[in-house]
C-alpha cells in the first residue's frame, strides 16, 4: 500500500516494526526481503511518485571544487537514484552498470590507510547472487570466458597485470516497476510519500532509536514509532540526518568520535590514453569491449588490473572502459574548437582565447575531416561511439581510427573529505549540506599515472597497437570528477573509534539503529557500488529477520 503522507493528520503517530528510511536500491532491497513477514514494515520516501523538483531543491548544498551540484548526484522519488540510471541498455531502455566488488577492495592493504573491510569477498558472495535476482541480471558470473566466443573474443593480453571483466547491466523498468508492483502488494509493507525524516529519535540516553520524526511539508509533521530504524536515503542524506539527530548525543548519532561525514569518496574518471590497433584488431577483438545483448542479458567487457599488480604495486584499483573515436579526435584543433563552441554557448569568451584561434586555424585540416565523416555517417552512427552498438555497425573500421581510454579509479579513503552542515536552511528548517572534497591526493594521482603506464606496457606486449598517453609527468586529466557514487562517509568498522557502524551495518552506541547504503563503504572499489549495496541490504535483512524473530519468541 502506498499513501501520500500529506493525507496524514497533523501530529499522527504510526506504529510500526521495522522503519525504511529510503525507497532507493538499498530500501527496496530492504523492503522485498521483508515483503509478507509477519512484522509491519513502514517505508518512507521524501518525494512523490514522480519526480518533484521542489523536493528536489531539498539536496542541494554546497560542493567543493569541480564536484557536481548536489541535487544532480542523487533522486527524491519512490525507487530513489534508479530512475535517473543514464546508460541506454536497449531501445527507448535506460539502466546501470553492475559489477561485484574484487577480493582486493575488502583487503586491508599497508599501503592504503584506512582499507580493509570486516568480512571478506567470499562472505559476500551468497548475497551477490540473492542480488543479482532482486535486481533483475543474469547468472552470477562475471567471467569473460563465459560471455565470449570466436566472433567476441578477449583482447589477446600476454601478462599478469592486465584481466578483462564483465559488466552487466540492470534495466530501470525491471528495477523499479517489477520490485515496487512486490512491495505494493505485500500486506505488511506501507510506503508513505512526500514523508521528509527531519530526525532520528532515541530515548533519554541515546542508545535506543523509538522512531523518526517526519515532515509532509513546513509545519506538517507526523511521526513512526519503530523498534528498528534502518536509514537507506543515500550517501549525503543519511550523514545530513545523523548529525541532525543531536537531542541527546550533542554531536549526532554515531559521531562520538567525530567520524560521522568523513572519509567521503566517489569514483573520478580520468583519460587513460588512445590506442591505435591495427586494422586486425579493430575489426576482431575489439566487440566484446561494447554494450551487447547475450541471451538476453546486456554486457560489457572492461579492462582492469589484477589483483596482483594492486597489491605489489601499492596502488588503488582501476579500470577502463574503451569508446572509438574518430579521426583526429585529440588534436589541438578539434579541443581548441570545442572550448570556443562550449564558450560561445555560454555567452563568454574562453581562457587563452588567441591560443584556441590558433589551435583551430593551425589544424583546420583535422576539422574538415571530421567535419566530412559527420556528414557523410548517420548521427546515431557517431552516437554508438559512447552509448554503445558500435561493434555492429558494418563499417566501423572506416568510421572510428582508434579508442579513448577512460579509468575510473578507487579513490583513497581520505578524512578530510567529509560532509558538513552549513548554516544555511532548507524549507524544513534543516542545515543543508557542504561537502569538502579533493582528489589531488598523491597516492590518487600516483595510481592514474601507473596504471597508464602498465596499460601502455601491456598493450605494447601483447602486440595490439600502440597507446598513447602523454606526457606521463603531466597531471592526469580528469574527464568528470563524479560517478555519483556516494561513498564512506559512515563507514564500517568494528572499532567505535573507526567506524561509525560495525560490520553488521549497526550505528555505533545505538542499538535497533542500521544503515543500508554505500556511505558505508571503508573503501570505494573501482566500479559502480549498487550491486553491493543490494548484496548488504539483503545481508542486513537476515539479521534484521532473526531480530524480529528473537522479538516474537520472547514475547511469546
Amino acid at each position: 500500500m502506498m499513501i501520500d503522507a500529506r493525507t496524514l493528520p497533523l501530529n499522527e503517530t504510526i506504529e510500526t516494526d521495522v522503519c525504511i528510511v529510503g525507497t532507493g536500491p538499498a530500501g527496496m532491497a530492504l523492503a522485498l526481503e521483508f515483503a509478507n513477514k509477519d512484522f509491519r514494515v513502514c517505508m518512507l520516501e521524501s518525494g512523490g511518485i514522480e519526480r518533484d523538483e521542489e523536493i528536489q531543491d531539498l539536496s542541494r548544498g554546497k560542493t567543493a571544487h569541480r564536484y557536481p551540484d548536489l541535487e544532480v548526484t542523487y533522486n527524491r522519488q519512490i525507487g530513489g537514484t534508479a530512475n535517473i540510471w543514464h546508460i541506454q541498455v536497449g531501445k527507448n531502455e535506460m539502466g546501470a552498470r553492475f559489477v561485484p566488488y574484487n577480493e582486493t577492495d575488502f583487503e586491508y592493504r599497508e599501503e592504503i590507510p584506512y582499507s580493509g573491510w570486516p568480512f571478506s569477498r567470499a562472505d559476500l558472495d551468497p548475497f551477490y547472487q540473492r542480488a543479482q535476482s532482486i535486481c533483475g541480471l543474469g547468472p552470477y558470473n562475471y567471467d569473460p570466458d563465459y560471455w565470449s566466443d570466436a566472433k567476441t573474443p578477449k583482447l589477446p593480453l600476454k601478462g599478469d597485470r592486465l584481466k578483462t571483466v564483465m559488466c552487466q547491466f540492470v534495466r530501470i523498468k525491471t528495477f523499479i516497476q517489477k520490485n515496487r508492483e512486490v512491495i505494493q502488494q505485500a500486506k505488511n509493507i506501507t510506503t508513505y510519500y512526500y514523508a521528509n525524516v527531519l530526525e532520528v529519535e532515541t530515548d533519554e540516553t541515546a542508545s535506543i532509536a523509538t522512531g523518526v520524526r517526519v515532515a509532509s511539508a513546513p509545519g506538517q509533521e507526523f511521526f513512526v514509532k519503530a523498534k528498528v530504524v534502518i536509514l537507506a536515503a543515500g550517501g549525503f542524506e543519511i550523514p545530513r540526518l545523523l548529525l541532525l539527530s543531536n537531542k541527546v548525543q550533542k554531536t549526532g548519532l554515531g559521531n562520538q568520535h567525530d567520524l560521522v561525514g568523513r572519509f567521503f569518496m566517489d569514483h573520478p574518471c580520468y583519460f587513460g590514453g588512445v590506442w591505435y590497433p591495427s586494422r586486425k584488431q579493430m575489426l576482431n577483438t575489439s566487440d566484446l569491449y561494447d554494450l551487447r545483448q547475450v541471451n538476453g542479458t546486456p554486457v560489457m567487457g572492461r579492462l582492469a588490473l589484477t589483483s596482483e599488480v594492486v597489491r605489489q604495486e601499492g596502488i588503488l584499483n582501476v579500470f577502463g572502459f574503451l569508446h572509438p573515436r574518430q579521426a583526429g579526435y585529440r588534436s589541438p584543433a578539434i579541443q581548441s574548437a570545442r572550448t570556443l563552441a562550449n564558450s560561445l554557448r555560454r555567452g563568454k569568451l574562453p581562457k587563452n582565447l588567441f591560443k584556441h584561434l590558433g589551435d583551430v586555424l593551425g589544424g583546420f585540416g583535422d576539422l574538415v575531416a571530421v567535419a566530412r565523416k559527420r556528414l557523410s555517417k548517420p548521427t546515431a552512427d557517431l552516437a554508438a561511439a559512447d552509448k554503445g552498438g558500435w561493434s555492429y555497425l558494418p563499417d566501423k573500421d572506416k568510421l572510428f581510427n582508434s579508442f579513448e581510454l577512460l579509468l575510473s579509479a578507487e579513490q583513497i579513503p581520505d578524512p578530510n573529505n567529509r560532509i558538513t552542515l552549513m548554516e544555511e536552511c532548507d524549507r524544513f528548517g534543516r542545515p543543508r549540506v557542504q561537502l569538502h572534497w579533493t582528489w589531488k591526493n598523491d597516492l590518487d594521482l600516483r595510481t592514474i599515472r601507473r596504471a597508464q603506464q602498465i596499460f601502455k606496457e601491456e598493450f605494447e606486449k601483447a602486440g595490439l597497437g600502440r597507446l598513447e598517453i602523454g606526457d606521463p609527468n603531466a597531471e592526469p586529466e580528469m574527464t568528470a570528477s563524479s560517478a555519483h557514487h556516494l561513498m564512506g562517509a559512515t563507514r564500517m568498522h568494528n572499532d567505535p573509534q573507526q567506524g561509525v557502524v560495525d560490520e553488521n551495518c549497526k550505528v555505533h552506541g545505538v542499538s535497533n539503529l542500521f544503515i543500508a547504503s554505500s556511505s558505508v563503504f571503508p573503501t570505494g572499489g573501482q566500479v559502480n557500488p549498487t550491486l553491493t549495496i543490494v548484496a548488504l541490504s539483503v545481508r542486513l535483512a537476515d539479521q534484521v529477520k532473526q531480530v524480529m524473530a528473537s522479538n516474537v519468541a520472547m514475547a511469546e
